[in-house]
Order: structure tokens, then sequence, then C-alpha cells
């Protein structure tokens, strides 16, 4: 296995004499000086320390740790699926900066020497690396992670920094990261391996299925993609994705070929507009092409294809679904929110003039699948 460190060349160790050599900066207008470079992991671990919250003293800021993404990351970084290129941000309490900056022969070199190093941002990584260091430090004492260090800053400084970074970070889109797992997982095969391994493999499967149902013709200009303007869109990319994971689930179809599962869903879709022609006339209008839509009947297509295998009918055909879903579909009945009853298309109207509005919740949803489960023809028993 390739080395994991971000670095080819690393510096002396920080506890050494030598000390690391950075870059000098500054923030709060040249107020509190700041060193840049990379440190190795084994000083890190001896090092450094997590103001964690205490809401009593109200001292601190940090948040406990995610055990469980402490170890995904160590995982992670053990089999060599990913690397830590981005910096962590530190800071070193009531030191000035002559008392850890040495320039020699016009290089600046950075020497904590028992001063601790308090995690600003970045506890995630420095728990994980502290864990593999544990584990085994011939190998990982000498990992290379980028840092920012602010010298002599308060823990009120610490605060507002931490503030900054983590109120201001614009997290990735829901869609756009599950188009960029996609394209990761098809060229890397240790993504897809890492995602099988948690369990996570069916986000690539339901992302290449989005991608097919953009074209056909009931799912056409209806699904907004990462960076497109909304349109005529009734649901995101991502929303149409999750509402796939119960059905990649399923022993039947999550078997199917990619290619057989879009033809499924393709024509299913067909069917369910023959049933309710008004509500894909003016899908805006209705909910059965919003994420609630599209989350219950995708999790009711699940009995349907029970239904059809059991009795020798075909899932490619949209009669066959025309067939099951006939009656449930029409006569599923609710309230509005004045509680005028409706039913059929009607009770898919958004706002107050249908009802399943109501049923938007995770409950609601699942309350409303097993109602048009409960209408589907009985399986016949052989």
């Amino acid at each position: 296995m390739a080395s994991p460190h971000v670095s080819t060349e690393a510096p002396t160790r920080a506890l050494g004499v030598e000390g690391i050599v950075v870059s000098r900066s500054a923030v709060r207008d040249g107020r509190v000086p700041v060193v840049v470079g990379v440190i190795d992991a084994g000083t890190l671990a001896q090092t450094y320390v997590i103001p964690r919250r205490d809401t009593r003293r109200k001292t601190g800021y940090q948040r406990d740790p995610s055990p469980a993404r402490v170890n995904r990351l160590a995982k992670d970084l053990s089999s060599g699926r990913v690397d830590l290129p981005t910096a962590i941000l530190l800071n070193m309490r009531d030191c000035g900066a002559e008392e850890v900056i040495d320039v020699r022969g016009g290089v600046t070199y950075f020497i904590p020497g028992g001063h601790d190093l308090h995690v600003v941002d970045g506890q995630h990584r420095v728990l994980a690396l502290e864990k593999l260091v544990l584990a085994d430090p011939e190998r990982w004492s000498s990992f290379m992670l980028p840092f920012v260090c602010m010298l002599g800053a308060d823990e009120r400084e610490e605060m507002r920094q931490f503030y900054v970074v983590n109120s201001t970070a614009k997290s990735v889109r829901t869609d756009l990261a599950l188009d960029l797992l996609k394209q990761r997982a098809e060229s890397d095969p240790a993504v897809l391996s890492a995602l099988i391994e948690r369990g996570e493999d069916w986000k690539v499967r339901a992302q290449a299925l989005v991608e097919g149902l953009v074209n056909t013709s009931v799912w056409r200009q209806r699904v907004q993609l990462p960076r497109d303007a909304k349109g005529q869109a009734t649901l995101t990319s991502s929303s149409l994705a999750g509402s796939l994971k119960s059905l990649l689930a399923t022993p039947y179809f999550g078997a199917l070929q990619a290619d057989a599962q879009l033809r499924i869903l393709d024509v299913f879709w067909q069917g369910v507009r023959l049933v309710l022609p008004e509500a894909f006339d003016e899908p805006t209008k209705y909910a059965l092409q919003k994420s609630v839509g599209a989350f219950v009947m995708h999790n009711v297509l699940i009995s349907v294809l029970e239904y059809l295998r059991s009795k020798g009918g075909s899932v490619i055909d949209r009669e066959s679904y025309v067939e099951a879903l006939h009656e449930p579909l029409l006569e599923l009945e609710g309230d509005t929110a004045l509680g005028e009853p409706v039913k059929g298309a009607d009770f898919w109207l958004t706002g107050a003039g249908g009802a399943a509005g109501s049923f938007s919740s995770s409950a609601g949803q699942r309350l409303l699948i097993s109602r048009l489960k409960g209408m589907l023809p009985e399986i016949p028993i052989e």
C-alpha cells in the first residue's frame, strides 16, 4: 500500500530542536500572529487539547465528537481511501510568537515545545489520527497533516474563529454530492467498496436511475439536477434518488441490472399517468411528482411487483400497472384542510384543495403507503 502521507517531505518533529518549517501570517488586523505548515500526527497526538463546551461554567465551545465519524475516518485513512489535504485550525494560548518562532538562514521554524495546541477546528481528524497512532505508532506517527496555528489568542478569539468557520461554511448540496459520489464510484473501485461496507452503495445506484429517469416521458423537465434552474421541475434529483432507497433494497428489484430497473420504473410511472392523467397535465399543482408522491409510489411499487410476479403478469407492461393501481389510486380518499373529502387525482392536489399535504411527514408517508398497499389486489396463493 502506498504511504498515506500528505507530504513526501516530513519536517523535523515539532518536539525536537529544529522545529517545523512554517510560513507566517496574522489575523484580526495583524493582532494575532499565525503560522502555517504541516505537523506530524505523533506530535499532534501528544500536544492537542480539545476545549469542550461546558454550559454551566460557560467555558469551551467544541461539541462532543461523534465516535462513528472518528471510527469511519480512521478506517478510511488506514485503508488508503482518503487523505487529509485541508488544514486544521489550532491555537497556542498564553504564548507570544517570540517564544516559539525562530528564524535561521532565512527559514522560519515553529517550535511548540511543551505548549498545548488547542484544536479550534478539526477535532474529528485529530481524534482519528490519535486512534491510528495509538494502534500503530510506527506507521502513523509520521503522517503529515496541514495546520494553521494562531499564537497567543485567548479562548474568546478561539470561539470567534470556531463560530466563523462553522456558521459560514456552506455544505455541499445533497444532489451535487450524489452526482459527485456516483462519478467517483464509477472511476475508483475503492470508493464503491467503502460504500458497500457502509451499506450506502444504493446512493450510486439511485443516482444512476435518476439520470435515466430524467429522459423518460413522465419525468422529463420534472427533476432539478445540480446547478439547473428550477424551471418546471417539481422535485430535486436528491429527493428522487432518496425515494428509491427501499425499492433498491428489495431482493427482486435490487438484483436487476440498472437498465431493467429503469425500464420498470418508466412503465410503472406510465401506468400511474394513465390512471391519473390530470396530475401529470399540470404537475406543479399536484404532489404526485413531488417528494411525497415519489417516496410513496416507489414504496408501493415494492408490493405491486410482488403482486404482478405472483400472478405471472408482466413487470414491463404499463397496462399491468394500470390494472393493479386503478382502484387504489382512484379510490384513495382523504380530507382537505377544510375537512372536505377528496379522492382520485384531487387527493394529490397541493394546498388547501387536496389531502396529500397532511401526509408530508415521515409518519404520514408511512401511513399513506400502508393505505395504498392495503387497497392493492390480493396476492393469490398457489
